[in-house]
């Protein structure tokens, strides 16, 4: 017992090793990495960080789910399936190899169960049984995979499957594995899924553990999919937030066991030590009131949106500042949250980031009436 407490203890101390002995503090250091391609990403804004041979062709190997889970995502968003639908598995998809959840012709699971055997479980035979439940067969999504990498504009991109097993044809590269990752991030679906850590599936008798690491090991790791295969090796998209700050990394290529869990933590370290997100205005927050004509009540508050703010290196974030944009007058009625100008984000002239000032609440129209009564009061001071 105390020599398996040992090789325990041991084992954990080599993980810490991998997250934090690698660490970058120091501002413009390089990184070097093991990767054969590699990328940081910012989730807000897309700027690159960091890059390795990021547009290079590799096969993503399990990888490919994420934009599987996006398509999925995107059917559910649009009311085309829902996530109770019954999905019965095919002969054709109890037939396929490598992770899986070992699904038999005529199986039935819900539309979302199936979608976390994918996310926590990457299981081959479910992404077949989603595909044949949302487009008909496996190869109209597939199809639809690929419309969407068009329409991201992405440049070194193709699918032949929706699982990643090693195919002809079937590549992306780091960036476009970001890209694809930040319109996931769109989707609080994917992420929620790609989340969880463990899921019982079968009524508890199947245990699903999520491939990703980066969720037990690494601080505020919270999404998307681990891949290998002997061609693609070890490869990893994720994403981490932390203070506001939201990064995606992308790993394909590593050679090493665990290795594209280390050089993401790697670059993840060196990420969150050289930026940060600096909020300028919260969510909700008045920047102004707005005269109102031929309303029953003369103003109405203008309130932020969303947050504004933005990724910065740390220390060099002297050069930036905001102006607001607000119209003086509105005619009524007034909806709640009708747009009433907006404010915007700029930082050496450069705009970086903008955001709507809304009206805060409805203003109806006021009727002959009052708009005499309101001329008078205004004219006579009664």
């Amino acid at each position: 017992m105390r020599k398996s407490y040992a090789i325990v203890l041991a084992m954990a101390l080599v993980f810490c090793n991998i997250g934090f002995a690698n660490v970058q503090p120091v501002l413009g250091v390089e990184i070097e990495t093991e990767a054969t391609s590699a990328i940081l990403m910012d989730a807000a804004s897309g700027e690159i960080f960091y890059e390795k041979e990021a547009h290079k062709e590799l096969p993503p190997a399990s990888v490919t789910k994420i934009m599987t889970l996006l398509v999925a995502a995107d059917a559910v968003a649009s009311g085309k399936v829902k996530l109770t639908d019954k999905v019965t598995a095919s002969e054709n998809a109890s037939k396929l190899g490598g992770s899986q959840i070992y699904l038999e012709p005529g199986e039935t699971f819900t539309l979302e169960q199936m979608l976390i055997a994918i996310a926590v479980g990457s299981a081959n035979d479910g992404c077949v049984a989603v595909a044949e439940h949302i487009n008909g067969t496996h190869e109209a999504f597939v199809e639809e995979m690929n419309n969407k990498a068009q329409a991201l504009g992405l440049k070194n991109t193709h699918f032949v499957n929706a699982y990643g097993l090693p195919a002809e044809g079937h590549y992306t590269s780091a960036y476009d594995l970001a890209v694809i990752s930040r319109e996931a991030l769109n989707y609080p679906l994917v992420r929620k899924l790609t989340s969880m850590k463990e899921y019982d599936l079968r009524d508890g008798k199947f245990k699903l553990w999520n491939t990703n690491k980066l969720l037990w090991w690494y601080p505020g790791a919270d999404g998307f999919k681990t891949g290998w295969t002997n061609e693609a090796k070890y490869c990893l998209a994720s994403t981490v937030e932390r203070n506001g700050l939201r990064l995606i990394c992308v790993v394909m290529g590593v050679p090493q066991v665990r290795g594209h869990f280390a050089e993401s933590m790697k670059i993840y370290n060196y990420g969150f030590a050289k930026y940060e997100f600096k909020l300028y205005a919260p969510a909700a927050q008045k920047l102004g009131v707005v005269k109102v004509h031929k309303g029953i009540e003369d103003e109405v508050a203008a309130l932020t949106e969303k947050p504004l703010g933005a990724t910065v290196e740390k220390g060099k974030d002297k050069n930036s500042w905001v102006e607001t944009k607000l119209n003086p007058t509105i005619s009524a009625p007034i909806q709640k949250g009708q747009k009433l100008g907006e404010v915007l984000l700029y930082r050496n002239d450069q705009l970086q980031a903008s955001v709507n000032l809304i009206a805060d609440h409805p203003i109806a129209k006021a009727g002959p009436v009052e708009q005499i009564e309101r001329t008078l009061k205004g004219v006579f001071g009664y």
